[in-house]
């Protein structure tokens, strides 16, 4: 647990009491901190095992901080009551993150952020650094809750996946490497729109020196329009990324090979071609931007190639789940908007696409470039009507309502077609919330259900681990 003796005696109110809320008010008690922990949910509060107390009463102007859980809104479309007492009293509003930053004993921060990616390349650096025996605690946005983390040594690596709503909420973060993958729309409520949004994602850079590195993909036009500006403003190294083509002074891949040419010299690092977990333009550039991360806290090549070499994959970002009869059945769960699934879909030729579920703004229209990789679509929750509205006439498809229907569906005709390279794969395009409680649960059930078809070949993977049957 992360030390935060500095805020003893001092009167903290936490607000949220999922995963990381709980952390949090655990570790400012363990700390011997004056803790006031409420959950709006009525169920939260009861399974909190802590103290509770009701923010609607709370004297803000005798708290010395609120800790948001990032999920609440505080500005934007509409700021959460207890959040908009706390701001018109001028009590700061800061997130679980920013305590961690606050009391990192001088342990070196690696910061990742983007709108799609950064949960794999977070992992990516993590595994990386392992692998080369650094000690590492790897977390954020991505799985364990910061202060759940073990207080690391100065040679110690702090791995954080943010997103702009936990940016936001860390005004101290100095990272020594800042990543910025991408920037496509997403969250635009939360932030009244792109300009805020853009602007969320730049706070990651927001208090670099000259000896820190910025790190940006320079494959969409938003971050390449940073990377440009952080360049001309020179307060800081700054590395650009590439997925597909190469790039001067950069980290870069092309036909599948990664490249270091920070140096000018254009040195091979390893090939991503047989890399199951790495495929298509995008795991590219996450790879482009794991390496450079790695690089610059002082990895070597070799290092930096073992690690990429040996990355076992994240759930739900197109995780091989089976390979039944020479079909690969790929669960890329966490899909959960139209830009994600383009990814996917661009990274195969052959596909018999599950999709649906809770759709977001704009439909399958920025999809069509991809619609000549998919061989027959299959059609899931909510938006099945909208889907099929929309594919009508340029996309065969079946409406199959439910995720289980939709496997043995597109198990069956894959099966039949047995075309080479075909995979029958899970990439929504949509939220989970229709049919499940999130992402992760929706790609659960897909790895099980996957598991349990026949075939005479098959080869059942599940969280890393390889299970043969005859």
């Amino acid at each position: 647990m992360i030390d935060l003796s500095a805020y003893k005696h001092k009167t903290i109110a936490v607000m949220g009491l999922g995963k990381s809320g709980l952390a949090t008010a655990r570790a400012l008690i363990a700390a011997q901190a004056q803790v006031c922990a409420w959950d709006d949910s009525e169920s939260a509060r009861a399974e909190a095992g802590i103290p509770i107390v009701d923010l609607s009463g709370q004297n803000w102007l005798k708290t010395d901080s609120l800790v948001l859980s990032p999920g609440i809104p505080h500005t934007y479309p509409k700021a959460n009551p207890i959040a908009a007492a706390a701001k018109a009293a001028k009590c700061p509003i800061i997130g679980d993150v920013e305590l961690l930053v606050q009391s990192r004993q001088n342990a070196t921060i690696i910061a990742i952020t983007g709108t799609n990616g950064k949960s794999t390349t977070t992992a990516l650096i993590g595994h990386i650094l392992k692998t080369a025996n650094r000690e590492i605690a790897v977390g954020g946005n991505l799985g364990k809750p910061v202060l759940d983390f073990p207080a690391l040594k100065p040679d110690g690596f702090y791995v954080l996946e943010l997103s702009s709503y936990q940016l936001e909420l860390t005004p101290s973060l100095d990272a020594t490497v800042a990543v910025l993958l991408n920037i496509s729309p997403d969250h635009l409520d939360r932030h009244d729109g792109m300009n805020g949004y853009i602007a969320a994602k730049r706070l990651i850079f927001k208090n670099q020196k000259a000896e820190d590195t910025a790190i940006l993909g320079i494959d969409e036009p938003e971050s390449t329009k940073i990377f440009q500006e952080l360049v001309a403003k020179n307060n800081q190294y700054s590395v650009p990324i590439s997925g597909h083509q190469s790039v001067k002074g950069g980290v870069y891949v092309v036909d599948c090979v990664l490249y270091d040419d920070r140096n000018g010299l254009k040195r091979p690092i390893t090939s991503l071609e047989r890399i199951e977990t790495l495929q298509g333009d995008h795991n590219a550039q996450n790879a482009a931007a794991a390496a450079a991360a790695c690089f610059m806290v002082g990895l070597d090549a070799t290092e930096i190639a073992t690690g990429i070499e040996t990355f076992p994959g994240l759930a739900h970002r197109q995780q091989l789940a089976a390979i039944i009869d020479g079909i690969r059945y790929i669960n890329d769960s966490k899909a959960t908007n139209t830009d994600a699934a383009s990814h996917a879909l661009g990274s195969y030729k052959t596909i018999y696409w599950i999709a649906g579920g809770l759709a977001k703004e704009g439909g399958l229209s920025t999809l069509s470039d991809c619609f000549h990789n998919i061989r027959h679509t299959f059609l899931i929750g909510e938006a099945e009507e909208t889907f099929a509205k929309e594919l009508e006439g340029r996309l065969p498809f079946s409406r199959c309502s439910t995720l289980e229907q939709a496997i043995h569906q597109a198990h069956r005709l894959a099966q039949q077609e047995r075309r080479t390279d075909a995979v029958v794969m899970l990439s929504p395009a949509c939220a989970s919330w229709d049919q499940f409680p999130n992402f992760e649960a929706r790609g659960a059930a897909f790895c099980r259900q996957v598991a349990q078809l026949p075939g005479t070949a098959r080869e059942v993977f599940w969280d890393g681990q390889i299970e043969r049957a005859a």
